[in-house]
């Protein structure tokens, strides 16, 4: 590893900022959890199955993490990957709005920075691949609008229309009209929709429409990671139930969600705060009275929220590993040979508390000390980096 690398890791554990390199470096934690995340990956390269998980965690226990580890899987198997934060900007009981936040934060495999524009633009009329999207486009989703669009795009030249269709398919959805009278003037034919599409109500082609395509375009499948479900809990109580109707789309998906792997992370204290206290269950029987697939999908959703796997606190050996490698990723960031013994490392970091990210930026601040000043605590290390046994005067870490 390079020492801007491990430099990077450092300063975004210091910082306490999840980040996807921390994520790849520390990979082997949670193994029992990973085991279950690999096993739904395996089976999208292999069997082309689609599926969904939910785990629960207590506040800083490595949910983000375990996302940000998921998701360099997913890469090193060629998968294309979307993580977002759930709340008021990216609500789930709007779909529309929340494939616009997705589409936006979608990174090909390798990609430090989102997008997949350069994809689209790259297609062209008469092509393999753009013959066989068109084909789907027009007779496997409810509403035949992305034909129109498809093949007004792959033949106009117009660089404001081909803009207005890129913008439409992240989820900037354009009008009718515009898409019209592009067809027209390309192929000399009326567009006559076999629907008028709703973005409440039709929404979920555009995923299905990417699915497909990713596939298309070569990639083993794509993954949907959702950080922060709880944040649901804050919703009225029409639109939580509304989250748990679409939440199921994803946990239980159709055929047509092709190669998709959705995961939620979601607080531990989610089951009793809000199903239990606010009688969730009760309130989909009720609101759901006349729909009876709506209240199927919510309840179910609310069986899986109460029976997810959660995140077990981290064993102290477990603890002592990662702590370990935080010490030897620091050397190597800053070219330096730390040689703190396990106990040491442990005892420095009894006073960051319970949450490991705690742990982890008490380890650094004093790794940092030792480093600058070759002494922390009651720690000394000597130039060739091993502890000393000479006492001396105590350095709080917080003064740093």
């Amino acid at each position: 590893m390079s020492d801007y690398h491990a430099r990077h890791i450092i300063e975004a554990l210091r910082s306490g900022i999840p980040s996807r390199a921390v994520g790849e470096y520390f990979s082997e934690a949670r193994p029992g959890m990973m085991k279950k995340i690999s096993a739904h990956l395996e089976d999208l390269r292999e069997r082309g199955k689609s599926s969904g998980m939910l785990f629960t965690g207590r506040y800083g226990e490595g949910k983000t993490h375990l996302l940000n580890t998921a998701l360099s899987m997913a890469f090193s198997s060629n998968m294309v990957v979307s993580l977002v934060s759930l709340g008021k900007e990216t609500p789930l009981d709007k779909t529309y709005l929340l494939y616009q936040k997705l589409i936006a934060n979608t990174y090909l495999p390798g990609s430090a920075q989102p997008g997949f524009r350069q994809k689209l633009e790259d297609l062209t009329q008469g092509s393999s691949v753009s013959s066989e999207l068109l084909g789907y486009a027009a007779k496997e989703l409810e509403t035949d609008k992305l034909y129109f669009l498809l093949k007004a795009f792959l033949g106009t030249s117009d660089e404001e229309e081909r803009l207005a269709f890129l913008s439409d398919l992240e989820g900037d959805f354009t009008t009718s009209s515009i898409i019209k009278k592009s067809f027209k003037r390309v192929t000399g034919n009326t567009a006559k929709f076999n629907r008028n599409f709703s973005k409440t109500k039709h929404c979920m082609d555009y995923f299905y429409f990417m699915s497909h395509l990713f596939r298309q375009l070569g990639y083993e499948g794509w993954v949907l990671l959702f950080d922060e479900a709880e944040l649901i809990g804050r919703l009225g109580k029409k639109t939580r139930l509304k989250s748990y109707v679409n939440m199921q789309a994803f946990l239980q998906p159709d055929a047509k969600l092709e190669r998709v792997f959705s995961l939620f992370a979601m607080s531990a204290s989610y089951a009793e705060d809000v199903i239990d206290k606010r009688n969730e269950i009760a309130s989909a029987e009720e609101g759901f009275a006349e729909d009876p697939d709506s209240r199927k999908a919510a309840i179910s959703v609310l069986n899986t929220i109460l029976n997810a796997p959660e995140l077990a606190p981290l064993t102290r050996a477990e603890i002592a590993k990662v702590l370990m490698s935080i010490q030897v990723l620091h050397g190597e960031a800053y070219s330096w040979s730390p040689k703190l013994s396990e106990e040491s490392m442990m005892e420095v970091t009894e006073a960051g508390g319970y949450l490991l990210r705690s742990k982890i930026r008490a380890a650094i601040e004093c790794l940092d000390q030792l480093y600058q000043y070759g002494e922390a605590g009651k720690i000394r290390v000597t130039e060739l980096g091993e502890e000393s046994l000479e006492e001396v005067p105590e350095l709080s870490l917080d003064k740093l």
